[in-house]
């Protein structure tokens, strides 16, 4: 099992950027793939970005592409979401989950996932 704690969030004006952070232990960080999710008040949750476990290869929901950048610092074990030109419509808890075992692949359901965090809250004023 691996355990999680996201960090970073925090209140922004719209046009403005945040970095979440994903500190990951239990497990070494290179043996896992890696997605960020987020549900907004009243709203289902959302698959955002995926990180496959070498970091090679990444996905984004449409909304986020060109604005959103995930990473990963393996000997760090820690996950990264960059989040650039917010809209309020990006207001949400985001979540980062772990996939373990996984192959070099990016999963974006989150049933794909056997560990979670916390969640951090994002909110995004207009």
């Amino acid at each position: 099992q691996v355990q999680l704690l996201e960090s970073g969030g925090g209140l922004v004006q719209a046009g403005g950027s945040l970095r979440l952070a994903c500190a990951a232990s239990g497990r070494t960080c290179s043996s896992y793939a890696m997605g960020w999710f987020r549900r907004a008040s009243g709203k289902a949750g959302e698959f955002v970005a995926a990180i496959s476990r070498s970091g090679f290869r990444t996905k984004y929901v449409d909304s986020v592409k060109g604005r959103f950048t995930i990473s990963r610092d393996n000997a760090k074990n820690t996950g990264y979401l960059q989040m650039n030109s917010l809209k309020p419509e990006d207001t949400a808890v985001y979540f980062c989950a772990t996939r373990y075992p996984s192959l070099d692949y990016c999963y974006t359901n989150d049933n794909d996932y056997n560990s979670w965090g916390q969640g951090t809250q994002v909110t995004v004023s207009s």
